[in-house]
């Protein structure tokens, strides 16, 4: 029998997995996506929103449905094992690693960014606090997997405090005339907003990642979907709602709808309000991806597919502490590479996408593969399969740059541990 204290701390809940979903999916889309929808579709975008709340629901439940099945760390790697083998698992991992080295520095720079419109800083200065924010991340990381959740349970309860603020301060304003013409731009420009709107909903995959840290997976997992996809879906839709109905989404730029609906509640320090929300929004992104991606690396390390000094466990916080080390340095090598080359933000965004989206397709293709549910359920993984598969070409040619880590991954093989290693679990530091 296995020491206790040589595996993955098993204290997440249903709350504190509500908490893991909230945060994974509720990130910078919610600063931004509003305002630029109804830019582009006017009212209309509530189609998208509505739309795609509901199709969220098949593309948590194929996720959540796996990690039942066998509650591992790893999530969609565990899943691409037992569908395609050990070699598709590694291009998984692979994928989510340039996923997070290139998505954390972004998100953390668009929150610095949100913090220079309240407070006129330099360049140099927001790429510092974007590099500070990714160290808050890991230290908290680091103190182990109930002080994460905590924080992360902390940190939630603010995000949503502060949309329903947001929400509140700005009924008053709303205007049923601003409603019409419902469709200004005419139809198409529903589906490029909802092209839009679908990096919003990235993330039900992530908690996965945990699994193997849960009480009661079979429990919790489809309680904490439900909960998650309701309160997602109403926040996403009554931001939209406010931001339409207010006509907040005409004030220019992506900032300023969010500026303007605060400020109803905050007056002049609107702009001080929105670069709160994008901070805490963003640090717990940050976060809750530290704590999963951590957890994928460790548990691909452990079987090969990354090198052998990866698959150590901290002795005293029972976290895989080098893998956090490991992100955190890739990400602020990132970060400077950003800097220092000044590469556009529409690029930076579609780097991690586009890791993401492939990350879609083989969990989709794994729950087609693995779940054996019936009726409508048993069409959920091909409806998210559908969905990644249409967002592809939306990345445009920046997808080679996560395809060439996936092969880099699948090429990749150190050799199997040595039977002992096997026998006595993961290495304890």
């Amino acid at each position: 029998m296995s020491n206790p204290n040589t595996t993955l701390r098993k204290a997440v809940t249903t709350r504190y997995a509500v908490a893991l979903y909230m945060s994974s999916v509720l990130g910078s889309g919610i600063l931004v996506l509003p305002g630029l929808a109804a830019q582009i579709a006017g009212p209309a975008s509530l189609i998208a929103w509505v739309g795609l709340s509901l199709a969220s629901y098949p593309l948590a439940y194929t996720f959540a449905s796996l990690s039942t099945r066998r509650p591992e760390s790893g999530g969609v790697y565990g899943f691409a094992r037992e569908s395609f083998g050990p070699r598709a698992a590694n291009a998984v991992s692979w994928l989510f690693i340039i996923w997070y080295i290139s998505g954390a520095p972004v998100v953390t720079v668009i929150a610095a960014s949100y913090l220079a419109y309240a407070v006129p800083m330099s360049r140099t200065l927001i790429y510092i606090i974007a590099g500070s924010i990714m160290l808050a991340a890991f230290l908290i990381n680091y103190r182990g997997i109930i002080v994460s959740s905590r924080v992360q349970l902390a940190v939630i309860t603010a995000i949503v405090g502060l949309l329903v603020t947001a929400v509140i301060a700005s009924a008053p304003s709303v205007n049923s005339s601003n409603f019409s013409p419902f469709f200004p731009q005419g139809l198409l420009p529903i589906g490029v907003s909802a092209a839009l709107i679908f990096w919003s909903y990235l993330g039900y995959e992530n908690v996965s990642n945990v699994a193997e840290e849960f009480k009661n997976p079979e429990r919790d997992f489809h309680r904490s979907i439900l909960y998650s996809v309701a309160i997602i879906s109403l926040l996403y839709t009554s931001v939209a709602v406010s931001a339409i109905g207010t006509q907040a989404y005409k004030a220019g730029g992506n900032i300023a709808p969010f500026a303007v609906m605060l400020s109803n509640a905050l007056g002049t320090y609107g702009a001080i309000g929105t670069a709160v929300l994008a901070i805490v929004i963003i640090f717990g992104t940050v976060n809750v991806y530290t704590t999963g991606i951590s957890r994928v690396i460790y548990a691909t390390a452990k079987e090969g597919g990354l090198p052998r000094f990866l698959d150590k466990v901290h002795a005293r916080t029972r976290v895989p502490h080098r893998t956090l080390m490991l992100l955190l340095g890739l990400s602020w090598l990132t970060l400077a590479l950003f800097y220092f080359l000044n590469v556009d933000l529409a690029s930076e965004l579609l780097i991690p996408s586009g890791a993401a989206i492939l990350v879609y397709v083989v969990g989709s293709t794994s729950g087609i593969r693995l779940l054996k549910a019936r009726g409508v359920k048993r069409t959920f993984p091909w409806i998210s399969l559908l969905i990644s598969i249409i967002m592809i070409p939306f990345v445009g040619l920046l997808i080679f740059i996560s395809l060439a880590f996936a092969a880099t991954g699948f090429l990749y093989k150190r050799g199997k541990p040595e039977p002992s290693e096997q026998a006595n679990g993961p290495r304890i530091e």
